[in-house]
């Protein structure tokens, strides 16, 4: 079989060419058939998802159905669903069940798409290549010995595997972009605020951001529109209307101005990437969008600033893992802290603990100041380069990554060159700006990402600039040949 877009998925459907419950069947013989070599979910929810499949071809039947009635999707198993085990791909919550939805779900829910399963994913989406999993590692479907990226590599590589047309992930400092670029597809995080952090299990409060990973940008357009809004249940939620996302995918963006941060291509960027890149820009050119070099004064700074906040808020919200009212406990202990101590050590994984230990530390009396309270200055800072930076350019372009997808365990036992992974995409986050990564070609059978980051609530932007580039080329529909039905 082929993977199909969201898109065609609706067609067909609306079309009475397939029933939801033949689609659901489909999906679920795929993951069957694929997913051992992936390991991309952790848990399946196949009986309630089959339920769900008849009851949507009813209202099909009935003609009172809505635009993702009978679709099929995954999310990231950091997102609660009630009844469904909840694990954020760690043995502290190995068998936790939420009682309730978040709102992200419920949203969709609502919509009629139905949940398939839940992703794996880096522990507590903290890793850049999904070797961090209790579950174990995810493999990139255009190359198993590779890594798919992290910390939503498990939404990445189903998708990018067509065993589902679209999948939820979470973006804390590139944790959907990454993963689209390494394994070939369309990934889109929202503007911080965009879509609801209720109910989605907290990493980083002021950087986590629920987002995308689909084949196309319209795809992409189509779900957003209902997973986005104001929820009166999260405080970090911003009261924007939601547009049309699929109405100005097709707007020209000829006269429109792209920036070039000539901070991004310097000697950390892979050659064969550069040059890639460089194709993908002539594109845009081609397009008639117009290219200039800016400067991002300050983005060079991206990284110690991101693990420095992205840590202590690790070691605050993680605080509440003890054993005692959810989560791992072992019971053969001597005392209450003996409990604490060693529900922590068993339940967390090694990463979990070395960011809990780094966060704890920034945040100690005598170091707050030197290290918490400079990085949140830094952070300013790096939010003003871009909004000067937009000022002059609509939309700023540049790599997702340094190079292709990595190799399993060439990187886990090296924490800083891990983090480096994340060189390009931690800025936006630290800006709270919406960033999309889609493919713009191959080197060596493996897929390179372009990434482009529009101003605050310009999601519109972004999937129209990446739709007109995907209308000019079909790097975006390259398959993994291993999981090509015969």
């Amino acid at each position: 079989m082929e993977r199909f877009t969201l898109k065609k998925l609706i067609h067909m459907i609306s079309q009475r060419e397939i029933s939801s419950a033949e689609l659901v069947s489909i999906y679920f013989q795929r993951i069957k058939k694929y997913d051992h070599f992936l390991n991309s979910f952790i848990t399946l929810n196949q009986e309630s998802a089959e339920e769900q499949s008849l009851i949507a071809d009813k209202k099909i039947q009935a003609g009172n159905y809505d635009l993702l009635t009978g679709i099929p999707y995954a999310s990231k198993d950091i997102f609660c669903t009630k009844g469904i085990k909840t694990t954020c791909a760690s043995k502290m919550l190995e068998n936790f069940v939420p009682p309730y939805d978040s709102t992200v779900i419920n949203q969709i829910k609502n919509s009629g798409a139905i949940l398939v399963g839940k992703t794996n994913m880096d522990e507590f989406a903290m890793g850049s290549s999904n070797e961090t999993s209790y579950f174990g590692p995810v493999y990139n479907p255009w190359d198993l010995e590779r890594s798919p990226g992290g910390s939503s590599g498990g939404s990445a590589a189903a998708v990018a595997s067509g065993i589902i047309p679209i999948a939820l992930g979470t973006d804390t400092g590139g944790s959907i972009r990454q993963p689209a670029a390494f394994t070939g597809i369309t990934g889109l995080k929202p503007t911080y605020g965009r879509c609801s952090r209720y109910g989605m299990i907290a990493f980083a409060s002021s950087l986590d951001q629920a987002g995308l990973l689909a084949l196309t940008a319209e795809d992409i357009a189509i779900f957003l529109e209902a997973m986005s809004g104001f929820d009166p249940l999260d405080s970090t939620s911003v009261e924007e209307p939601v547009p049309q996302y699929s109405d100005s995918l097709h707007n020209s963006i000829a006269g429109k101005t792209i920036g070039l941060p000539k901070e991004f291509f310097n000697n950390s960027l892979d050659t064969e990437s550069q040059r890639i890149l460089n194709q993908g820009i002539e594109i845009y050119e081609k397009l008639g969008a117009k290219i200039t070099e800016i400067s991002l004064p300050n983005v060079g700074y991206s990284v110690p600033t991101y693990y420095v906040v992205a840590s202590a808020e690790c070691s605050s919200n993680l605080a509440r893992y003890d054993g005692i009212r959810y989560g791992y406990r072992d019971d053969n202990t001597k005392d209450l802290d003996d409990l604490y101590r060693t529900n922590r050590q068993i339940g967390f994984g090694d990463e979990v603990k070395r960011r809990i230990m780094t966060g704890t530390y920034v945040l100690s009396a005598g170091y707050y100041d030197a290290y918490y309270l400079k990085a949140q200055k830094v952070r300013q800072l790096i939010s003003n380069d871009f909004e000067e930076a937009f000022k002059e350019v609509d939309l700023i372009i540049g790599p997702t990554t340094q190079s292709p997808a990595f190799n399993i365990g060439e990187k886990i036992d090296d924490p800083v060159s891990m983090y480096m992974n994340d060189i390009y995409t931690i800025s936006s986050n630290l800006a709270g700006l919406p960033a999309l990564s889609h493919p713009v070609g191959f080197f060596d059978k493996l897929p390179i990402g372009m990434q482009l980051i529009a101003p605050h609530f310009h999601e519109y932007q972004l999937l129209n600039f990446c739709h007109l580039f995907q209308q000019e080329t079909d790097f975006h529909l390259q398959q993994p040949q291993a999981f090509l039905d015969d």
